[in-house]
């Protein structure tokens, strides 16, 4: 039986999402709880890695449960939660057929920044949004986002683009890289089929600078 599982968790303290050697993961975390249930281990597969430090709140990943376990998934729901620190959550579990792949099924992906112009920041909020003590311009910053929309070449925005391969494609699709008002503040929301190593930071980064003034609309739109 194949279950597809909608994860929510706040990544401090993890060294991302992926299993790493000697490091603490959510993935690392889920398979352990798993592997405690069925005491056998199980593979997990994620939609996508999410960075160190990084927050999920509808992070899609399967499993294939032994067939001779007689757990439905709201068993394993309760279970896995059971099993799990506080800071990671199984919001949903249900069956979905063989074909399913969390990964190569997904149609799109949704990323989002909170960006905070308050005088001061309160303390609580230092790790889940990015403090801008220099002002910027909402307009620029819509504007900067819409250079995004479409598909492009995004080789200029990919973390690890010094270490290109031969045949590597860095063409994406983005359906959305819109900017909503918040109190004391902005949330850009990307969505899209797919995404580069580190390339939302970067382009939230490169929206930001512009914003700014530290570079134009053209020198963005060149990149």
């Amino acid at each position: 039986m194949r279950l597809k599982l909608t994860i929510a968790y706040d990544g401090r303290g993890f060294a991302g999402w992926q299993v790493q050697p000697g490091k603490d993961t959510i993935q690392a975390r889920l398979e352990t709880a798993l592997a405690e249930i069925a005491k056998e281990p199980l593979r997990l597969h994620g939609s996508g890695r999410t960075d160190s430090g990084v927050h999920a709140a509808g992070q899609v990943a399967h499993f294939d449960a032994p067939g001779q376990l007689t757990m439905n998934p709201v068993n394993w729901l309760a279970a896995l939660n059971t099993k799990l620190p506080a800071t990671i959550r199984v919001l949903e579990c249900e069956e979905v057929p063989a074909e399913f792949h969390a990964r190569f099924s997904a149609r799109s992906k949704t990323y989002r920044y909170e960006l905070s112009i308050a005088p001061i920041l309160p303390p609580f909020q230092a790790a889940r949004v990015w403090h801008l003590p220099r002002q910027l311009d909402p307009k620029t910053l819509e504007d900067a986002l819409a250079c995004f929309l479409g598909r492009h070449d995004f080789r200029a925005f990919a973390a690890n683009r010094g270490n290109e391969t031969e045949g590597t494609d860095f063409h994406r699709t983005l359906s959305e890289a819109s900017l909503r008002t918040i109190p004391e503040g902005y949330l850009l929301t990307f969505t899209g089929e797919g995404f580069l190593y580190k390339m939302v930071r970067l382009l939230t980064g490169a929206a930001v600078q512009t914003a700014q003034g530290y570079f134009r609309l053209d020198d963005l739109a060149s990149l």
